[in-house]
């Protein structure tokens, strides 16, 4: 009985995955930028959306995204949740000119408005970082240290601040101009983190630390080519 059940439930899976497959749908590259305070990005990504429900109305799509992101002057701190969510346990490093690459896969949600008009939220969810090492100054107790660090890898999506390396997420509204071309505008939001060549944070004591994570805000405008 529990065999016919286990049968029954893979044939289940493989018609959805089917008929999900079988729905209309879109694929497309997207090219753009972000830009935000003391932050820019620069974004490629290759994507497939499935147009999914009774008229097609719903979005459901992944691919791959490849960000580039660059900062001035610009603060990292502690970043596992553990230490971050107590602020005596939260240390800095200071890197004037940080340069992150990431390329992760993503899952995208979304609804459509009309024929040309969508909206929907985007997030990175797995990959990998890389990028200089740099120099950034390690700062705790008002001491500053100069040390090595160098992009976190791989990028792992948690949730929240559980979260691991880089990841780039979108809440997103695109209008397509003409068949082959779309849009689009984006409130863009960035985990960038650095690792350090040891474990520079020893407070508190037990919990060594050598990841620093920055939150970036940004404005992000893009161009999608469809096919």
């Amino acid at each position: 009985m529990k065999s016919k059940k286990k049968y029954l439930s893979i044939l289940f899976c493989i018609i959805s995955i089917n008929q999900l497959i079988a729905q209309s749908g879109s694929k497309y590259i997207q090219i753009g930028g972000g830009a935000g305070k003391g932050s820019e990005a620069a974004v490629i990504s290759a994507q497939k959306d499935w147009f999914i429900g009774k008229n097609g109305k719903f979005i459901v799509g992944t691919g791959v995204r490849f960000t580039s992101y660059f900062g001035k002057d610009i603060y990292l701190t502690t970043a596992p949740a553990k230490l971050s969510v107590e602020p005596a346990n939260v240390d800095s490093l200071f890197a004037p000119k940080p340069s992150i690459s990431s390329l992760n896969l993503l899952i995208d949600l979304g609804y459509k408005l009309g024929d040309y008009v969508e909206v929907g939220f985007n997030i990175d969810a797995l990959g990998f970082s890389f990028g200089p090492e740099g120099s950034p100054n390690f700062i705790s107790n008002a001491k500053v240290k100069s040390v090595k660090a160098s992009p976190t890898s791989p990028n792992i999506l948690l949730v929240g601040d559980n979260d691991r390396g880089s990841l780039n997420s979108h809440f997103y509204g695109r209008v397509k101009v003409t068949e082959k071309i779309g849009l689009n505008l984006s409130y863009q939001f960035l985990f960038n983190e650095l690792t350090t060549s040891s474990k520079i944070q020893t407070v508190p004591l037990g919990s060594p630390n050598d990841r620093f994570r920055v939150k970036s805000s940004q404005i992000y405008a893009g161009i999608s080519f469809h096919f």
